[in-house]
């Protein structure tokens, strides 16, 4: 299948997806006249966004509507808005206390994925994390996530990004992070960046991100990251109650 049919199946799947939001149930052979194709081209679409719990036959034999995966992804999408939104304000205290960039981020297909942050006084040319997939074992984030449960670790063995970069599963030390409350990263992704991060609990007490600090290493020392750490554990504590926690 070429790019160009690719994205224009694509685009008739959005398509189908907000008429059904805009109609409500409807028949195969108002979506196919709807978009101008032929009916066994709806079907296979309707038949790939089924698959994926996107729609699902009504009551009515012949007809679709909107599923429960559209709930779902939706409901994705709200709970990180407001967690982005709710984080903010803290993230900015944090970012001035600390002088470095502060960053939220959440497990999303097995990867930590930042959905926000904020830029210290002395991180003004720092890197846009906002978006990016990092590896779970060599961020700090990362390591909350998987101390916690959030985040699994894949299979096989584990990259190494830089020549101080932990490879074995036992030594990320995910006990100790849990008791102690926070984890750090040394030149572990890159060289010259260390982090610390802490965890973001939800309101069933389950931790659904990590808010974490990052920054040069002469700058941010290993000797700064205890003290980063627990200011971060205090932050992390109050975004949690932001967003309904209270432990």
């Amino acid at each position: 299948m070429s790019n160009s049919t690719t994205v224009q199946s694509v685009d008739r799947a959005i398509a189908i997806l907000e008429i059904l939001a805009r109609e409500g149930a409807t028949r195969v052979t108002d979506l196919a006249a709807e978009l101008d194709v032929h009916k066994s081209t709806a079907f296979r679409l309707l038949a790939a966004l089924e698959q994926g719990g996107l729609v699902e036959q009504s009551g009515d034999r012949g007809r679709y509507r909107l599923g429960f995966g559209v709930i779902r992804l939706a409901g994705a999408a709200s709970a990180q808005l407001d967690l982005a939104r709710e984080s903010r304000p803290v993230c900015l205290r944090l970012a001035a206390a600390v002088g470095e960039t502060v960053n939220v981020a959440v497990a999303q297909d097995g990867a930590t994925v930042n959905i926000s942050q904020v830029r210290g006084p002395a991180a003004i040319s720092g890197h846009n994390w906002v978006g990016q997939r990092t590896p779970s074992h060599a961020t700090s984030s990362g390591k909350v996530l998987l101390a916690f449960g959030a985040l699994r670790l894949p299979a096989g063995e584990l990259e190494r990004y830089t020549p101080r970069t932990i490879t074995s599963p036992d030594a990320l030390g995910l006990a100790e992070i849990r008791e102690r409350g926070w984890a750090v990263t040394v030149e572990e992704l890159e060289l010259g960046l260390n982090a610390v991060a802490a965890p973001v609990r939800g309101g069933d007490g389950s931790v659904v991100a990590a808010v974490s600090a990052s920054g040069p290493s002469y700058r941010l020392t290993p000797g700064r990251l205890p003290e980063v750490g627990e200011l971060l554990v205090r932050g992390a504590q109050e975004i949690s109650e932001r967003i309904g926690y209270y432990g």
